[in-house]
């Protein structure tokens, strides 16, 4: 049975998946929402927020993604990065799923990936859970109820966390599985409830077919000020480091806080909601966040709450760190209303340094802004991923590896060739650990990182006087108004100088030896940028 509204030439049967149950095309918010409380998949909140769990999986599983190799990809995807499926495997998963879906209740959303319509993908996103589709209902861009009539899907997602792969007959790792068939137009998720992998699985989409096109595709969040498109900041960084946070500026317009595209045009959201952490998330600190967890449709996932009054406790981690909300970019007052922007200004490149070595903010030459990029250090912090439970340092490269197709090179490439065209400042910013390492220092202080990305974005900051960083070259502020001069040095928050040496040296080595992968690739000023 039929159920909702859909282009009459493009059901699932016309795309060769029959024998379902009944199928809900594209229904909205409060159908949605009601379809997950009448089938028992969360509990209603709030002000209307539907509170669901994930169960195992709370985090995504990078190390159960994989790619078809096949001969149109072969020579542009980055296998070192993408683990291969071959088309066999990935045929029998396909039929397997299809076989295991046979006579379910299924809920399918047709949606845009791309604010821009001249590079938006068409994508149908077929889910075995209704929560899954209010999710991505919320996390993609939401075509008119008359563009559904005629919308035709470019590449189709199936979502069924209650099919669990076979490693042998597979060719996966284990029970759950992500695979890409770029040449089938077509992904298959199994054995997970974890819903960013429905967004991830877009954005790697993306990441691999506008480079293509000469687009940059990112990984950053992205403001501009208010009234003025084209004083437009973009913030690189994994999940963690603070891209939601530090762009809900309500000084200045959020275009939006995970992912985006830079054409010949300006920058453009490929999302149209947000999906925010929400441990230890407060009304003082952040307002507007926290309005949309009592907000009707916000998807409220692995969240401690009280069974009587439904009332969510911001600091109870037993589920998971990786506690989340997702909710439509309207549900901040600040929000663009085109989801566009103008070509960066600014480019901000945010890292949580677990050794507490890195400064609160450093100003990047364009070589050096290419070497951060390559590297993409930082630390995986608690819950993002499957197994990770307390800050881990390392080097994801265009700050987004498990999400990059393509080779570092052809990212690193685009954005450099984008910096010199439109002379964006590009800076360092350190949202991790200062006066020690992870374990004896404390989190830079937001108000701090606040201050100082105030006085980078309105320009007052390249006025000030700057020092040399000696281990790593870029250059640091000395005084700025309002910020402590001692966060400014992190070795005098240290309070054993020597230890701190010992501990930027480390890292120095760290970054040389990560490096050394890309030598090849690069040109001579950047390879004169790279530390160590």
């Amino acid at each position: 049975m039929t159920i909702g509204r859909v282009n009459p030439k493009q059901r699932l049967e016309d795309q060769g998946i029959s024998g379902l149950g009944q199928v809900h095309y594209n229904l909205m918010n409060p159908a949605l929402v009601e379809a997950a409380l009448k089938r028992n998949e969360g509990t209603l909140g709030n002000g209307g927020a539907l509170l669901v769990s994930t169960g195992e999986h709370t985090g995504r599983s990078p190390k159960d993604k994989f790619v078809v190799r096949t001969p149109s990809v072969e020579d542009t995807i980055w296998w070192e990065n993408n683990k291969p499926m071959t088309p066999e495997a990935f045929d029998q998963l396909h039929a397997d799923m299809l076989e295991h879906m046979k006579g379910g209740e299924y809920f399918v959303e047709d949606l845009y990936g791309g604010a821009d319509p001249e590079h938006r993908l068409d994508v149908r996103m077929v889910t075995e859970l209704a929560w899954h589709g209010l999710f991505i209902r919320h996390l993609l861009r939401r075509p008119s109820r008359e563009e559904l009539d005629s919308f035709v899907p470019e590449y189709t997602i199936i979502n069924c966390p209650s099919f669990q792969a076979d490693p042998e007959k597979h060719g996966c790792r284990s029970s759950t599985v992500v695979a890409l068939n770029f040449d089938q137009k077509l992904i298959l998720i199994g054995g997970t409830e974890y819903a960013g992998e429905n967004k991830k699985s877009v954005f790697t989409l993306l990441n691999y077919i506008l480079p293509g096109k000469g687009i940059m595709a990112m990984h950053c969040s992205a403001n501009h000020a208010i009234d003025n498109p084209v004083d437009t900041a973009v913030f690189f960084g994994l999940s963690g480091t603070g891209k939601t946070t530090l762009s809900a500026d309500p000084s200045r317009t959020l275009i939006g806080d995970d992912e985006h595209g830079w054409s010949d045009k300006g920058t453009f959201n490929f999302e149209g909601g947000c999906y925010a952490k929400t441990i230890n998330l407060s009304a003082e600190a952040e307002p507007e966040i926290f309005a949309t967890t009592t907000r009707f449709a916000t998807v409220i996932e692995n969240m401690v709450f009280d069974p009587e009054t439904k009332e969510l406790d911001f600091e109870d981690d037993s589920l998971t760190a990786n506690m989340r909300c997702a909710y439509p970019l309207e549900y901040i007052s600040n929000a663009s209303e085109t989801s566009l922007g103008g070509h960066p200004k600014n480019i901000i490149m945010l890292t949580c340094d677990a050794f507490g070595v890195l400064p609160p903010i450093a100003r990047l030459t364009p070589a050096q802004a290419m070497y951060h990029f390559l590297s993409g250090f930082t630390s995986k912090v608690a819950g993002t991923e499957k197994g990770v439970t307390e800050p881990e340092p390392t080097f994801s490269t265009c700050f987004g590896a498990p999400f990059m197709p393509r080779r570092p090179e052809a990212y690193g490439n685009l954005l450099r060739e984008k910096i010199a065209k439109h002379g964006a400042t590009c800076w360092l910013v350190n949202t991790g650990w200062t006066g020690g390492a992870y374990g004896v220092g404390s989190r830079m202080p937001i108000r701090s990182t606040r201050t100082l990305l105030t006085a980078a974005l309105d320009g007052s900051l390249n006025d000030a006087e700057f020092r040399k960083d000696p281990n790593f070259g870029f250059e640091v502020p000395v005084h700025v108004d309002g910020v402590a001069e001692v966060l400014l040095d992190p070795r005098k928050t240290w309070s054993v100088n020597e230890e701190y040496d010992a501990q930027a040296q480390k890292l120095v080595a760290m970054f040389a030896d990560n490096f050394a992968q890309y030598v090849p690739f690069i040109d001579d000023d950047v390879k004169a940028a790279a530390i160590g």
